[in-house]
C-alpha cells in the first residue's frame, strides 16, 4: 500500500482548490480523483483517504456525483485513516458534522478534525488543508 488518495467534488472550484492544498501538504504522497475516478475496488490501494466534498442546498453533500460514490465506497471505510473537507456558503457546518460522525460509525478513523471553509480556502482553513496532507502522508 502506498500513498494518499484524494477523492472530491466541487462546483465553484472552492474545493478544489481545498484539495490541491491537501495534496501539497502530502507533499507528492497523494493521488487526486473526482467521483466519477474513484470505486470501492481502489479503496485498498491507499493508507489513507480524504475526501472533499462541499455543502449543497439544506446542508448535504452533492447528490449526483459525489453522495453516490462515497456510499458505494463506505462500507470499504471500515478501519481505514480518512480526513474530510469541504467549503461551505450558509451554514454552520452541518453538512460537515453529519458527514464526520456517518464516517465515524462505519469504523473509520478520521485522522484529524475535519476542515471547512467559508468560501475559498485563505489563511487558517488553507493551512488546516496543508496539515491535513502532511496528516495523511505520515501514517
Amino acid at each position: 500500500m502506498s500513498k494518499v488518495a484524494i477523492v472530491y467534488w466541487s462546483g465553484t472550484g472552492n474545493t478544489a482548490a481545498m484539495a490541491n492544498l491537501v495534496a501539497e501538504g502530502a507533499g507528492g504522497q497523494a493521488e487526486l480523483f473526482t467521483p466519477d475516478a474513484f470505486s470501492p475496488d481502489l479503496v485498498g490501494q491507499y493508507r489513507a483517504l480524504a475526501f472533499g466534498c462541499p455543502s449543497m442546498g439544506a446542508e448535504q453533500l452533492e447528490e449526483a456525483e459525489f453522495e453516490p460514490m462515497f456510499q458505494a465506497v463506505l462500507p470499504h471505510l471500515s478501519g481505514k485513516d480518512i480526513a474530510l473537507f469541504g467549503s461551505y456558503g450558509w451554514g454552520d457546518g452541518e453538512w460537515m458534522r453529519t458527514w464526520a460522525e456517518q464516517c465515524e460509525n462505519a469504523g473509520c478513523s478520521l485522522v484529524c478534525e475535519p476542515v471547512i471553509a467559508c468560501g475559498a480556502p485563505e489563511g487558517s482553513s488553507a493551512d488546516a488543508c496543508r496539515d491535513m496532507g502532511q496528516a495523511l502522508a505520515a501514517l
